[in-house]
């Protein structure tokens, strides 16, 4: 299951540039994850846009 961004976000493009996978793009308000292109970081020790994010607002879907 992809990770997703609640609305908490703070639009401040930490974890676009961190995935791995480029799943991450600007939204209206929010950043959002595209579930389809999102595999976790699988194969890594930790999610990368879950590590840089300030506002901790990225949640498992």
């Amino acid at each position: 299951m992809a990770l997703y961004i609640t609305e908490e976000c703070t639009y401040c493009a930490a974890c676009e540039a961190e995935c791995p996978q480029q799943a991450i793009s600007a939204g209206d308000d929010i950043y959002v994850i595209d579930p389809n292109a999102c595999n976790e970081c699988e194969g890594l020790d930790a999610q990368a846009c879950v590590e840089v994010c300030p506002a901790e607002c990225i949640v498992q879907g």
